[in-house]
């Protein structure tokens, strides 16, 4: 493995220490889909962190989870997040025996709706109000 394909998730994006994590989900989640929850929590950090929940319940095969993992990885990178730590949790199973979750048409939904729950929590510029 190559250290150009690291350069886009490094570990300082990465929430990997319990602490961090039951800090992030002792709040309320931010955002629902239909198969995932959103947690958010303002960091002192310079950058946005991830940590990704893909339970063995809820996607039982690991190429299932695998994919989801990966879909969310890439969601954040592409998101221009200010300095949050966001968790994204599986709540909803996602494998079922007339769509697999390798099938292409899953494989884009999942990405589609990780995309807006990341893009939810882009930080617009505000305009000062004109106050006359």
């Amino acid at each position: 493995m190559t250290g150009d394909r690291l350069q886009g998730y490094a570990r300082a994006q990465r929430i990997v220490k319990t602490d961090d994590f039951s800090s992030v989900f002792r709040l309320r989640p931010v955002k629902k889909t239909a198969h995932f929850v959103l947690y958010a929590k303002p960091s002192a950090l310079p950058q946005a962190r991830l940590g990704i929940v893909a339970a063995k319940r809820l996607a039982p095969r690991a190429v299932t989870r695998n994919t989801i993992k990966r879909a969310a990885r890439e969601a954040f990178r592409q998101a221009a997040l200010p300095a949050i730590d966001c968790i994204v949790r599986l709540s909803n199973p996602v494998n079922s025996r007339k769509g697999p979750a390798t099938s292409a048409t899953l494989k884009a939904a999942l990405r589609e709706e990780l995309t807006r729950l990341l893009q939810s929590q882009q930080r617009t510029p505000h305009l000062p109000e004109d106050s006359q």
